[in-house]
């Protein structure tokens, strides 16, 4: 339409139409040079269990307990309830009775090998042409704390507040499936959550709303990130903590500030290498953090372990966070990526094993996106802090479905 003004405006002079071409040259060469990324799609590719990476030495010990506790989620739906993501998975009613059959399993690894193989379908996912995509790993974090604020127990862990709305958008859009925002109703109007900054100057004080107090902020602020953690009471007990709402504010990944700025090189970033800083240069901590403005409230669990998005308990390296806006939780996925500890970052190893999708994040965005839960304790952090890997990633569907899947979803 600019161009076309151009023109018209300008067709009864040479001039004026020189001057058309030299800008229509140069918004040629300003959209090849920035023209933006095309926008996310999920794409299947129909495959077999023979081309799965790694699929022979799948052992299956580890990974089957994980499917079968999303299961046992599953079968408490109603058989209509979608299962999400972008439509592909079907409803619980189409997953109900397979589940109830993996119950019934033996627990020798050939007969749960024939199981997938006899029950499932694989799919390749890929973002419009791209197979491979970005893989990470996450850990329930270890902190010290007390239920009384006195030295050193000053940072509090906040319970979610009352007035806090969380807003599911695809209840109300198909078009907006996955996407969420929250806030508090004021005078009938959804407005914003005060953000991280907001919040630890005050906006939540003398509420009675803390939840436990912790003695470092530093380690407050990885709880954030990862979601749940273990923390070691004053008095010798344990309090599991876990994820209970978002204040609705986008995550921002300090890393990328510390690599801008030329504080950390590209290479060497890490979790371990974000907490040395943050350790390093408190006068500057707490404006490094506070432009993540992505605040957490967390919820008290009396489980074993940390509870993901899908409302089961995590299973060290067999459950992975994704993108549900395109990826429906509970369903088994095939991961092939490759990792290697913080520590030791040569001793580089396949990672090709099945996992269960089971939680999500702020940061996973994407459909060849995924986040690896690697469980408590220095291995997992040291494991999960060292993973940013480019890998492929397949789903498994019950052979109904492959068999009716939406055509618009395939290759």
């Amino acid at each position: 339409m600019v161009l076309r003004s151009l023109f018209s405006v300008n067709r009864k002079t040479g001039a004026g139409l020189v001057l058309a071409v030299l800008l229509l040259g140069a918004i040629g060469i300003w959209y090849f040079q920035v023209k933006p990324a095309a926008e996310d799609k999920l794409v299947l590719e129909k495959s077999t269990f023979s081309a799965l990476p790694g699929w022979d030495e799948e052992e299956f010990a580890g990974v089957f307990p994980a499917f079968l506790k999303s299961c046992a989620k599953i079968a408490t739906l109603p058989e209509t309830r979608q299962m999400g993501g972008v439509g592909m998975a079907g409803t619980a009613g189409d997953w109900q009775p397979l589940c109830a059959a993996a119950l019934a399993l033996p627990p020798e690894p050939d007969m749960r090998r024939q199981f997938f193989e006899k029950n499932f379908t694989p799919f390749q996912i890929r973002n419009n042409d791209e197979k491979s995509g970005l893989f990470t790993g996450y850990y329930e974090a270890s902190l010290n704390g007390s239920r009384e604020k006195k030295p050193p127990y000053l940072t509090p862990l906040y319970l979610r507040p009352p007035e806090l709305v969380m807003v599911d958008l695809g209840r109300f859009r198909e078009d907006l499936k996955g996407q969420r925002i929250a806030g508090k109703v004021v005078g009938g109007d959804l407005l914003p959550y005060p953000d991280r900054a907001g919040i630890e100057k005050g906006a939540l004080a003398d509420r009675e709303l803390e939840l436990v107090w912790v003695d470092s902020d530093i380690d407050a602020f990885f709880l954030h990130i990862q979601g749940s953690g273990l923390v070691e009471m004053d008095d010798g007990s344990e309090l599991r903590v876990g994820y209970a709402a978002q204040n609705g504010h986008p995550y921002f990944a300090i890393g990328r500030d510390l690599i801008d700025k030329g504080y950390v090189p590209r290479e060497e970033m890490s979790m371990q290498a974000i907490r040395t800083w943050l350790e390093e240069n408190p006068d500057k901590a707490t404006e490094l953090m506070q432009k993540n403005a992505s605040f957490v409230f967390f919820r008290e669990l009396a489980t074993g372990g940390p509870i993901g998005a899908q409302g089961v308990e995590l299973t060290p390296e067999r459950s992975l966070a994704v993108d549900r806006k395109w990826l429906p939780l509970g369903v088994p996925l095939w991961l092939a990526t490759e990792v290697a500890p913080a520590s030791s970052p040569a001793e580089i190893e396949k990672f090709e094993r099945l996992m269960m999708a089971q939680d999500t994040g702020g940061a996973i965005v994407g459909p060849v996106r995924g986040d690896v839960f690697w469980g408590h304790g220095e291995y997992a952090y040291d494991m999960s802090g060292g993973m940013k890997s480019k890998g492929q990633l397949w789903i498994f569907l019950p052979n109904a479905l492959a068999e009716r899947i939406n055509p618009d979803l395939l290759s």
